[in-house]
């Protein structure tokens, strides 16, 4: 099988990722079985390379290292950025410029494996204009936000290919068709 680009994350009803502030209680109040429907330990498995933005980047180091806890993926993992970072893991590489421009960097270092596109949701969309996003796998909750980091910034064409319900969440695997057309008619499927 050949290596695919896989954006996979949780979203609230009306679209965002994140609220004003970068928050995510809204995600980490929701029940989920970890066993379930389109479940992470079962997608984590298939993926040999982490792509995420800046501010993705920041938020796990802030919430989710220190304190004894580590870096949470093993794989290489490349944060598209323009800022001057610290990498808190040696597998950590920071990179700059379009994701074109990486496809066969990241390509070699997923090893045959897939690539997972964290987000944020500029970062998968700029992947979905270089025709470098194949699947989005979204874990819907039933939460509106009114306002926030969205699940996507530009238009795109996606096809279901599966779905099914994790406790609290609707979760659907889509296939990425193209951007959308400007016209609104949209690509041909």
């Amino acid at each position: 099988m050949t290596a695919r680009f896989r954006y996979y994350t949780a979203t609230t009803l009306d679209g965002f990722l994140a609220d004003d502030r970068d928050d995510l209680g809204w995600l980490l109040r929701q029940p989920i079985d970890e066993n379930g429907p389109m479940n992470y330990t079962d997608f984590i498995g298939d993926i040999g390379v982490v792509v995420m933005g800046a501010t993705t980047y920041r938020w796990v180091v802030d919430h989710e290292v220190g304190d004894g806890k580590p870096w949470p993926y093993t794989t290489p993992t490349f944060v598209f950025t323009h800022r001057d970072l610290d990498a808190v893991a040696p597998s950590i590489r920071f990179v700059s410029g379009a994701p074109a421009d990486l496809r066969e960097t990241l390509l070699d270092a997923a090893g045959g494996k897939d690539i997972w596109v964290v987000g944020g949701g500029d970062l998968a969309a700029q992947f979905a204009e270089a025709a470098m996003l194949d699947e989005v796998i979204v874990n819907i909750a039933p939460v509106m936000l009114g306002s926030g980091r969205p699940l996507f910034t530009r238009p795109a064409d996606l096809r279901l290919i599966e779905h099914g319900r994790n406790e609290a969440f609707v979760c659907a695997r889509y296939e990425v068709v193209g951007p959308a057309v400007a016209d609104g008619v949209g690509a041909a499927t």
